[in-house]
């Protein structure tokens, strides 16, 4: 069992929903990455995505292509997203999945970045412009490093194409809630919940997690009751982008309000032990 399939089937033991959270590599500034991922960690997310940031993501709402933009800005690169995981990994056993497009990685090389992913830590990556019917380009080289594979489902997903993207995923289903970008507002709580109830009968080789749209403990709550947990990344990036450019603030203090704020998230509650 791979670090993430035990992470997800502890929660499952526990009978907690897994959290996962998202934040760019690089941003809100490069020096600020690893201390939030730590923090994060310490107050209880079940695994971490880490976005290398790229020119064009597509699937990303405003809050996370500007995050992108900034991180660019710094001269972020793909090297150093591999060093970001390298030092997490030094400090924590918490599942880390790389989240990016494909262009950059066939630019890389498949072989090295898979190769390099694995050197630095990686448990998985999320490619959200990867057509399950495309994964060949880098479904060998991922095996062959330990590298799960993510595949994506939306409310327009057919039963058949949700059955096929659950045999081809190695890691987990990620259930888009809407059909929009990252961000996208719960419009029709109702008809999610359809959806993902459909889903839900349909996926069996693989957690199903859902992600979109859930910015609090109440979002998360309703759109996991049909999924083994939930993904969330613009509302960390908008908070980590108002604490980081709020001068009056020390960076100690930035970071104890994303451990509150990462708790209250999973549990509800800003009591906080760490």
């Amino acid at each position: 069992m791979t670090r993430l399939q035990s992470a997800l089937a502890a929660c499952q033991e526990r009978g907690e929903k897994a959290m996962g959270l998202f934040l760019t590599n690089g941003f809100p500034h490069p020096d600020a990455t690893l201390p939030i991922l730590h923090a994060v960690d310490e107050a209880g997310a079940d695994f971490i995505e880490l976005g290398m940031p790229f020119s064009d993501p597509l699937a990303e709402g405003l809050p996370i292509q500007h995050a992108s933009e900034r991180a660019l800005r710094h001269g972020v690169t793909m090297p150093d997203a591999f060093r970001t995981a390298e030092q997490f990994r030094a400090e924590s056993e918490t599942p880390l999945l790389l989240m990016g497009y494909v262009n950059p990685i066939l630019r890389y090389g498949v072989g090295n970045f898979c190769r390099d992913a694995r050197s630095s830590g990686v448990d998985g990556l999320i490619l959200p412009d990867l057509p399950p019917e495309e994964a060949d380009v880098i479904e060998h080289e991922a095996r062959n490093a330990g590298l799960g594979l993510v595949f994506l489902v939306a409310p327009n997903t057919s039963d058949e194409r949700v059955r096929f993207i659950d045999e081809r995923a190695s890691a987990f289903v990620y259930a888009v809630s809407v059909a929009g970008l990252t961000g996208s507002n719960l419009d029709g709580l109702d008809g999610i919940s359809a959806y993902l109830s459909r889903v839900r009968r349909i996926v069996h080789n693989n957690p199903l997690l859902v992600g979109f749209g859930i910015r609090t403990h109440e979002d998360a709550t309703r759109l996991s009751e049909h999924t083994d947990g939930f993904i969330v990344g613009t509302a960390l990036i908008r908070l980590t982008e108002a604490l980081w450019d709020d001068a009056s603030l020390t960076d100690a203090e930035r970071l104890d309000r994303v451990r509150r704020w990462t708790h209250e998230l999973k549990h509800g509650t800003t009591s906080l032990s760490v």
